[in-house]
Order: structure tokens, then C-alpha cells, then sequence
């Protein structure tokens, strides 16, 4: 049995199943999948429906896409014109799909394989244990009644830094910013939404929010997606970048947890825009 984490599919169905094979992915092996399962790509609502199918194998933790299309879904935002996910909107199983995907976590760890996933990043003010509880925060308001409210608030980058004293929809926004959203910060946490592109592209006074010192990352490994542009270089060892761009035409990577290895395949063509 072994456990494979998988960067930003967004879409890209054909390529996760020719990732799958080549990892000769069984019923006894276990599914981590980073954020961004849908958008940009060709096959949103096939890669649903197949992961829905594994679901019992599969750890997923929302991305910003994911949450869009909810948002979408809900009624409470209108799709972009560069969205690619209208095929799951009219779907008849899209009750069924969009259930399951909202009552998914923005966080996981798995003590016994000493690893933790999220989408984006952690603040380095926050220790794992209270990144679970500000996670669990927006979780508890995205699986009630008042999911839909909080798509109508989601959107924005303000406030830019948390803080204890944030309260309402400025909270749960900020919180679900550095967990789905988050390159570059600064010492305190104060997140830059400007820069996307390489390590060397930083802005001043602002680093990656993995090369801080944060409390998430004394002990254990973390994995993340959505920075496609490091090309899967997160350039600290416990640390593992898994969105290595398969929607831009590069790859799509699995990390086998139990012994650290990569395994990629290359995208059959250059998706996004």
C-alpha cells in the first residue's frame, strides 16, 4: 500500500489517469490531492466524477478554483470567461459532486506519515495545531447554512495580514487567503498577491512563505500546489512543491509519501491561457 500526492490537476483527466497508471495505482493505495482539481483544463467534470468514484482513497483539500466553482455553483458568483467548468454546472450529478466537494478540508495531516497538505501555504505565525483551528473555521461555515454568504465574501485581498482580533467574513476571507491563495509574505504574515512568478521574483521585504521560519514547519513534510511557476522547487528540504504545471503545457507530479519519490508525466498540451 502506498500514498501519492498529486499537484494541481485543474482539469487535466487524461493526464491523471496516465499518472495513475504509471504508479501503478491499486485499490489499496491512498490518494493526497493538493487543490485545484478543476478549471483551466479540458475534463473538470470527468476528474470529479473519477475522484468521486475513489473516494474513499482520496485526502483532498480545497484550492482557490475548487472554491470558485462552488462559489459559482452557489449562484453567488458568475463564471469567468475563462472558466472551463459550465460541463459540471449543468451536470445532472452536480448536487451530488458539489456536496462532496464542499465538505472537503482546507488542510490534512497524517500523523503516521508525518506529512501535511494544503493548497497554497501556511502563515509562519501559525503552528500546525492552530492552522488546523483557523481551518477548521471556514470549513465549519463552507459545510452550513451559510455557505453562500460566505462566497459572496470570499473574494478580495484584504486584509492582507492576519490578526487575533479579525472578526466576521474579514476573518474567514483572510484565513482561507493564505490557505488557498498565498506566495509571497512577509515575517509577520502579511501576504503580496502581485507577484506569481519564480523564487527570484520577489518583491522587497517579501520572501516565499515556506522560506520563513515558520512553527507549521519544524518537524514533519508539507506539500503544496498552486505555484506553478517554481516548476516544483520549493528549495527546502521537508518542503515539496507538486504543481509542476500540467495545464500549462509541463507536468503533472505525484510524490509517493512513503519513500519521497517523484513521478511525472507530461501534459498532453498547453491548457491555459
Amino acid at each position: 500500500m502506498a500514498t501519492y500526492a498529486i499537484g494541481d490537476i485543474q482539469g487535466c483527466y487524461d493526464e491523471l489517469r496516465e499518472l495513475l497508471k504509471k504508479v501503478n495505482f491499486s485499490k489499496n493505495d491512498n490518494l493526497w490531492l493538493a487543490g485545484d482539481l478543476v478549471n483551466r483544463g479540458p475534463k473538470s467534470l470527468e476528474t470529479l466524477r473519477f475522484l468521486h468514484s475513489l473516494r474513499d482513497q482520496v485526502t483532498v483539500v480545497l484550492g482557490n478554483h475548487d472554491l470558485h466553482l462552488l462559489a459559482v455553483y452557489s449562484g453567488a458568483m458568475k463564471a469567468k470567461r475563462s472558466d472551463t467548468f459550465h460541463d459540471i454546472l449543468v451536470a445532472p450529478d452536480a448536487e451530488k459532486l458539489m456536496k462532496w466537494l464542499r465538505n472537503q478540508p482546507l488542510l490534512a495531516t497524517d500523523e503516521q506519515l508525518g506529512f501535511t497538505m494544503v493548497h497554497a501555504g501556511i502563515p509562519p505565525q501559525w503552528s500546525l495545531k492552530k492552522a488546523h483551528r483557523r481551518a477548521r473555521e471556514v470549513e465549519t461555515v463552507l459545510q452550513g447554512t451559510l455557505a453562500n454568504e460566505f462566497f459572496r465574501h470570499m473574494y478580495g485581498n484584504q486584509p492582507a495580514c492576519w490578526s487575533g482580533e479579525l472578526k466576521g467574513w474579514d476573518r474567514l476571507r483572510t484565513i482561507t487567503n493564505y490557505f488557498t491563495r498565498m506566495r509571497f509574505c512577509d515575517s509577520e504574515g502579511k501576504m503580496e498577491f502581485s507577484a506569481k512568478g519564480t523564487l527570484a521574483s520577489q518583491p522587497s521585504g517579501f520572501m516565499p512563505w515556506f522560506n520563513h521560519e515558520g512553527k507549521a514547519l519544524k518537524k514533519g513534510y508539507l506539500v503544496f500546489g498552486h505555484w506553478a511557476a517554481l516548476e516544483g522547487k520549493a528549495d527546502r528540504a521537508n518542503v515539496f512543491a507538486l504543481d509542476t504545471g500540467c495545464v500549462w503545457g509541463n507536468t503533472l507530479t505525484a510524490l509517493r509519501l512513503d519513500d519521497k519519490e517523484l513521478i511525472s508525466v507530461k501534459s498532453n498540451k498547453r491548457y491555459g491561457n
